[in-house]
């Protein structure tokens, strides 16, 4: 890689402090001009996607979390002054909160319990993780994000007698998705067997008339919050899903909406050489052939954005991942996104990636500021920690060219409110231009739904095979016989993977008799 095609090839935007790094990327000299009619048409359709058009005829909605950051662009004024109002409470709220004005029972509050899933998790956890100060932090935030009990008994666990000084945010846009569903039930019983009672410890985000909205004005709950049905979960850090959660652990909320909407003026231009998102998407179209045929790695070089690669999972691969595009042709695409941080993977899977398939390409994430403090230990003569990461930032990047491994570097100056809300609104941009290049509706998930669906058919079965073991108390069945006596006998083997759950959980009542093959185990109720 010479110094002119970095000169050539590097971007830099002074008003943000953002730098991209594409030189790393062996596309051709015409790259550009053979994709600018697509990239010119992924701006139109960027362009009315903003205004308000139906973006996702599955759902016959509208796609609108740009106007989080920028009430004033959306489509109607009604849609502006619920986006206005509902930050207005946000912060009227969080203000409450930080005085004691709204308290617990034994005075004010001093943790923090989200209960959500995906998107109503991975972009708090990331927020919350990267602009954390555990010592000035107003709320110390906790989360249940799945719903595995063994996880909830870890977290109320680290509660163990602050239940009285939590506050929780149950956040389900639906009130039906089960597993903050359940999130919520194992908090509500936590809260009573320790002579709480919830309503006056809970709040809800979540949409108008859901099951979650009507539960929360029928107890009481302290507060409810909005969610629309023009914003998708993975792109709902900025409204109240992030917002909430963020503003009561002290961090600036404004501060992440500005830098939000000043990278969308910057992404919104519709030159590619002066746009970052573009530039970001076309080398995603480059490096994977628009069709997924690599990996995308993030390698962020700091420990606060550790989950950013998780975040970028649901926001990527959920929008892109896709069977049909467009035109209704099976394409099945998608880029799978992985990663966790430097200089921690060069002791895990860089040796993979430097000689083993090159099946990827990586994504750097380099960040200028070393902490907060003016000055860094020298931990050799005149050299600092921060000096061997960006060391080794540098070096691995330079060991992956030497064996052709293809990457980018995106550079911020420091981990802020400002700059998170930039990198959030970046990657949310790039995910939708690229959608448009290779003709996809980033903003449906059809395979979320089917497994939802597969999930509570194995609930309907469990219960069924409950109900054949109750109806012959002390007798015992193979998975086999249950499934036939449940009027499912060719879900024998969906069967026996519920019977081994229920006979290893004391509660269930189940009793297993070990045979060989494991297969023809019996089991009986009691």
């Amino acid at each position: 890689m010479t110094w002119s095609r970095f000169k050539t090839h590097y971007f830099h935007n002074a008003d943000l402090d953002v730098s991209l790094d594409i030189s790393r990327l062996p596309f051709p000299d015409d790259f550009f001009s053979s994709m600018e009619p697509a990239m010119q048409r992924a701006f139109d359709a960027m362009t009315k996607l903003e205004a308000g058009a139906i973006a996702n005829p599955d759902e016959k909605r509208m796609v609108g979390h740009y106007w989080l950051r920028a009430p004033q662009l959306a489509p109607t004024p009604e849609i502006t002054g619920e986006i206005t109002t509902t930050l207005a409470a946000i912060k009227a709220f969080t203000a409450q909160v930080h005085s004691g004005a709204i308290a617990g029972p034994k005075g004010k509050f001093k943790h923090l319990l989200v209960i959500g899933i995906g998107g109503s998790a991975l972009g708090p956890q990331l927020v919350s993780h990267a602009l954390g100060r555990p010592r000035k932090d107003k709320l110390a935030v906790t989360f249940f994000d799945n719903t595995d009990p063994d996880g909830m008994d870890y977290v109320l666990a680290g509660l163990r007698n602050q239940l009285a000084k939590t506050l929780v945010i149950v956040i389900s846009k639906s009130g039906g998705t089960a597993e903050t569903r359940n999130g919520m039930l194992e908090a509500m019983a936590a809260f009573r067997a320790a002579g709480l009672e919830p309503a006056k410890q809970f709040v809800a985000v979540t949409g108008a008339g859901s099951k979650l909205d009507q539960t929360a004005q029928q107890e009481g709950w302290l507060a409810r919050f909005a969610m629309w049905d023009w914003v998708g979960g993975r792109t709902s850090e900025l409204s109240a899903v992030g917002l909430l959660p963020a503003a009561l652990q002290g961090i600036d909320i404004q501060a992440m909406l500005d830098g939000a909407a000043a990278m969308d003026e910057v992404t919104r231009y519709p030159v590619t050489a002066q746009n970052p998102a573009a530039l970001m998407a076309l080398m995603w179209h480059f490096a994977t052939d628009g069709r997924g045929a690599k990996d995308m790695v993030v390698l962020p070089y700091k420990d606060r954005l550790l989950l950013f690669s998780r975040y970028l999972q649901q926001l990527v691969m959920e929008s892109i991942g896709k069977e049909f595009d467009l035109d209704g042709r099976v394409v099945n695409q998608g880029i799978a996104v992985y990663g966790n941080k430097g200089s921690t993977d060069q002791h895990a899977y860089v040796q993979q990636l430097r000689e083993g398939v090159n099946n990827f390409f990586v994504t750097f994430i380099e960040v200028l500021a070393d902490r907060d403090a003016k000055t860094s230990l020298e931990v050799e003569p005149g050299v600092t920690s921060g000096d061997f990461l960006q060391g080794f930032y540098l070096g691995t990047r330079d060991a992956l060219s030497e064996k052709g491994r293809h990457s980018i570097t995106l550079t911020l100056p420091d981990v802020s409110p400002r700059s998170l809300g930039m990198l959030i609104a970046l990657y949310e941009r790039v995910t939708g231009l690229y959608a448009s290049l290779v003709n996809l509706n980033a903003y449906h998930q059809p395979g979320v739904e089917a497994g939802k669906k597969a999930a509570g058919a194995v609930i309907a079965l469990k219960r069924k095979l409950v109900a054949a073991m109750q109806a012959a108390p002390g007798d015992s069945f193979t998975a086999e016989q249950l499934a036939a006596r449940a009027g499912a006998p060719d879900q024998a083997e969906l069967a026996f993977k519920i019977l081994e759950r229920l006979a290893a959980n004391r509660g269930t009542g189940v009793k297993k008799r070990r045979r060989k093959p494991a297969f023809e185990s019996s089991y009986r109720m009691g």
